[in-house]
């Protein structure tokens, strides 16, 4: 009795024609890389600043030797680069045939289902700085407040078309409440 498969030697996926197997998983889709853009510029914004006037205070106020904590601020720069880029990789959605996946999280890693019949509300926000690195949000709005969902940083036009999907996906479930 012969063993093992049989067809053509060095065929991993299936034959042409043939189903992909339906447990492949949902098909996810990352943030565009203008939020993490935007979310290392407001770090520095925010870090270099401070270093720069906790430095200048404490060389004023107690002496040079006490300027040395104006290294803090910068120490928190260089750790909160890297993980505003795991964080911004640990973002993800997906799109199913009833319901939206987020995931989202490094150490803490959580992801929410949302059914599309149990939206209510499905906006679009972009403030300035999102606007000046063409970003907008996305937020989706449900009867209970634990699960409404964000995702943040898509293209306006990403997020415009998800929303009207979403919308449309939304009121088709609903109807047969």
């Amino acid at each position: 009795m012969e063993t093992g498969a049989t067809g053509t030697t060095g065929s991993t996926g299936p034959a042409e024609g043939a189903e992909a197997p339906s447990d492949a998983g949902p098909d996810w889709t990352g943030l565009p890389p203008g939020l993490l853009k935007l979310r290392r510029l407001l770090l520095v914004l925010w870090m270099v600043p401070l270093a720069v006037a906790v430095g200048l205070v404490l060389t004023m106020l107690a002496g040079p030797p006490w300027a040395a904590f104006a290294l803090l601020p910068l120490a928190v720069l260089a750790w909160g680069w890297p993980m505003l880029g795991r964080n911004w990789r640990s973002w993800r959605y997906a799109e199913r045939a009833d319901d939206l996946l987020l995931s989202r999280g490094v150490l803490w890693h959580e992801e929410t289902i949302v059914p599309y019949g149990r939206m209510q509300l499905v906006e679009v926000t972009s403030g300035p700085l999102e606007r000046k690195f063409g970003l907008a949000s996305l937020q989706l709005h449900t009867a209970a407040a634990a699960t409404d969902a964000t995702i943040p940083g898509l293209a306006p036009a990403e997020a415009e078309r998800l929303r009207d999907r979403l919308t449309e996906l939304g009121e088709a479930r609903s109807a047969g409440l």
